[in-house]
C-alpha cells in the first residue's frame, strides 16, 4: 500500500483527460503532505490510466494527464 493510494483513486475517478491540482489539495486528498518522495511514487499512477504530466514549483500545482 502506498501513501498516495487515496490520491491515485481520486485521480482515476475524475472525468476528462487532464486534471490540475494544487499541492495543498493533493495533501488533503492523500492525507499526507506532498513532499520530495512524490517523485518516486508518481510512477504508481500509470496502472490507473493516468500520469504526472507536469509539476510546477512556481504555481505549486501538479498536472495529471490520462494515458488511456
Amino acid at each position: 500500500m502506498s501513501k498516495y493510494d487515496k490520491l491515485w483513486s481520486y485521480v482515476e475517478a475524475q472525468e476528462g483527460d487532464e486534471l490540475i491540482l494544487p499541492f495543498d489539495e493533493i495533501g488533503q486528498i492523500a492525507g499526507v503532505p506532498l513532499d520530495h518522495s512524490f517523485l518516486n511514487y508518481k510512477k504508481e499512477l500509470l496502472p490507473h490510466g493516468w500520469e504526472v504530466a507536469k509539476i510546477s514549483m512556481k504555481q505549486q500545482t501538479v498536472r495529471f494527464q490520462r494515458t488511456a
